[in-house]
């Protein structure tokens, strides 16, 4: 990585960097589910069947990625990115559907389950188990993920495999050696707003946490620092940054370098100031190969095209859909503005403070357009004002300079305009969505039609501003939603202490409606269930008034209760009830509670049943 660095030093002071070429390209996220809307892995199999390099694995089996080939940036070059990305994503489609799966375009699946995400469902490449165990050893345990929203998500998870939850729609701008400062300053500058104007991801697990909850996941998933007695500055790997650069690319490639191990080791046999000096252009594998593993929102990256050594700004902070027209318009949006900017402000730096644009950025994953920025000369302003009023002209200045055609640049920001003054961004129709659906089925049901309904208007045309809401009945019927114990088990757990008095548990089944309390320990680990009846033996023994009432849990608990994990299926479930005589089942992961299915649980199966079988009649 050294002697890449030093080659690539050697190659900005020669001017062997290419300059004078605007370009730009784009890699395609996208998950492929079944028929219930659910993660199908099936990757490899769609893979074999496209038979075409453009495609590739990501880390999940239920994941694809799509790399286009550059255009330059002029002309309908929007039309034409478009036109590639529904022809690539037309051919996984056809091939998805030859294995049973669909294409979606989203942030995050809003049907995923934790248990999706065992190493049963990592791409079997070096690659990704290398990454899982680099991560794993650095941060030396699971990763702890919490995110704090309108729900709060607080859970433990044993590999990488968290990072798979996330697609994104990345976007490339190709910037000359002596510009790239100016330019990447303007991309940190403008990451707030333009996240806000295309955040698509607000729910995780059913939870509803950040507008673009991407940010916070992506970050804690692949954190590799682990708690320290005292305070020490440690960077994660996936990072907005600290500070403006001063004068060159070469300034974050050194401080990733200083900063992070190498994650993925491999042979090198490239020496590429031996390269340079026989005429030839380095390929920079080793720094190429580290750079991958150091996850900025907004991203440096050396590449060749045509023979030609370049430099691009990766923006990685846009998710996955809600359509392939918002995504251009986003791609859009993003490099109008960069170039607008560079030429009505120029050097960023002297009128915003590098911790206003970092603030900007959270605010914008967390609050989408409702968010509130500090803007340049210590100015504070409402993003949708910013973006309409301001940024949106001069995205328009910017492509216009770049002789990119008058229809392009108003069918793509026309859309950015009518989402912003809509309030339509991807997020707030999911938020919308789900808030519509409130009492209709299970939580389970009500994601899997949002991921329907998603489904169903990505091959509408329309963008996403412009949909209709979500219906219970896109959820692809009752029998998918009901396969396992985790899609349809209680979550919100009212539990006591075998040391606690069975007066708090009649309280609890008095105030709560329910039939049976778990008991736990001191680290959430089953040890009991109180039943109805449990108490009712205790009043019909004689033993009434306050001395039953200050009689302690364990006296009357069933110790040890038959359990179940989240993955187990409902027909499982049914007969372990039925074969131990019990109406409940503390669901439990690792040792610990995690939900509790019960026979109430098991009535909208019956009710959707017999109506269908009443209906053959």
């Amino acid at each position: 990585m050294l002697r890449d660095l030093a080659a690539l030093e050697r190659m900005i002071d020669s001017g062997a960097i290419e300059s004078g070429v605007r370009r730009i390209g784009v890699e395609q996220e996208l998950f492929l589910v079944d028929k219930g809307w659910r993660p199908a892995p099936v990757a490899l199999e769609v893979l074999e069947k496209l038979g075409d390099e453009s495609f590739t694995t990501e880390l999940a089996l239920f994941n694809l990625e799509i790399n286009l080939e550059p255009l330059d940036l002029s002309g309908k070059c929007f039309t034409a990115l478009e036109n590639d990305l529904t022809k690539h994503i037309d051919s996984v489609r056809e091939a998805a559907r030859e294995e049973g799966a669909e294409v979606l375009l989203t942030g995050i699946l809003p049907t995923l389950n934790k248990s999706d995400l065992s190493l049963d469902n990592i791409t079997p490449k070096e690659r990704y188990y290398a990454l899982n165990e680099a991560v794993l050893r650095l941060r030396g345990g699971p990763t702890r993920l919490n995110i704090l929203g309108v729900d709060e998500l607080d859970v433990e998870h044993d590999s990488v495999m968290l990072e798979a939850c996330n697609t994104s729609f990345q976007i490339h701008l190709q910037v000359a050696a002596e510009e790239f400062a100016t330019f990447h300053n303007l991309a940190q500058a403008m990451a707030g707003p333009v996240l806000a104007a295309g955040v698509n991801s607000p729910l995780l697990f059913g939870r509803r946490l950040w507008h673009e909850t991407r940010i916070a996941l992506f970050r804690q998933s692949v954190d590799t620092r682990s708690a320290m007695p005292h305070l020490r500055e440690q960077a994660p790997r996936v990072r907005f940054g600290d500070h403006w650069i001063k004068n060159s690319v070469l300034e974050l490639f050194q401080e990733d370098v200083a900063r992070f191990r190498a994650l993925l080791p491999t042979q090198i046999d490239e020496d590429p100031i031996s390269v340079l000096e026989e005429g030839g252009i380095p390929e920079l594998s080793a720094l190429q190969l580290h750079n991958s593993t150091v996850y900025r929102w907004n991203r440096a990256c050396y590449g060749m095209f045509d023979g030609r050594p370049h430099l691009r700004i990766e923006c990685r902070l846009i998710p996955s859909g809600p359509t392939i027209v918002d995504e251009v318009a986003n791609a859009a949006f993003w490099t109008g503005s960069l170039i607008g900017a560079a030429a009505k402000y120029g050097d960023i730096t002297d009128s915003m403070d590098f911790d206003d644009a970092k603030a900007n950025f959270f605010a914008a994953a967390r609050h989408g357009v409702n968010a509130t920025f500090a803007w340049l000369d210590d100015e504070n302003v409402a993003a949708k004002e910013l973006i309409l009023e301001r940024l949106l002209p001069l995205a328009r200045e910017g492509l216009a300079a770049a002789r990119v055609k008058s229809s392009d640049i108003n069918k793509y920001l026309n859309v950015i305009e009518g989402r912003v003054e809509s309030i339509g961004t991807g997020a707030n129709w999911l938020l919308r969505s789900l808030a519509a659906l409130k009492g209709q089925g299970t939580r389970s049901e009500q994601l899997a039609a949002l991921t329907g309904a998603t489904a169903k208007r990505q091959q509408s045309g329309k963008p996403g501003h412009e949909w209709d809401l979500a219906k219970i009945e896109e959820s692809g019927g009752w029998k998918e939603n009901y396969l396992r114990v985790e899609q349809y088990m209680t979550t919100e757990l009212y539990t006591v202490h075998e040391e606690e008095l069975v007066d708090l548990v009649a309280f609890l089944m008095d105030r709560k409606q329910i039939r049976h309390v778990i008991v736990e320990d001191d680290e959430q680990q089953v040890v009991g269930l109180v039943s109805y009846r449990s108490l009712l033996r205790l009043l019909t023994r004689g033993d009434s008034g306050q001395g039953a009432r200050t009689v302690p849990v364990k006296d009357i608990m069933v110790r040890d209760p038959i359990t179940v994990e989240p993955e187990t299926s409902t027909i499982e479930a049914i007969e372990i009830m039925r074969k131990h005589g019990v109406s409940v089942l503390p669901v439990v992961k690792n040792g610990k509670l995690v939900g509790v299915v019960g026979e109430r649980d098991f009535m909208p199966i019956a009710r959707h049943f017999i109506e269908e079988k009443l209906k053959e009649e």
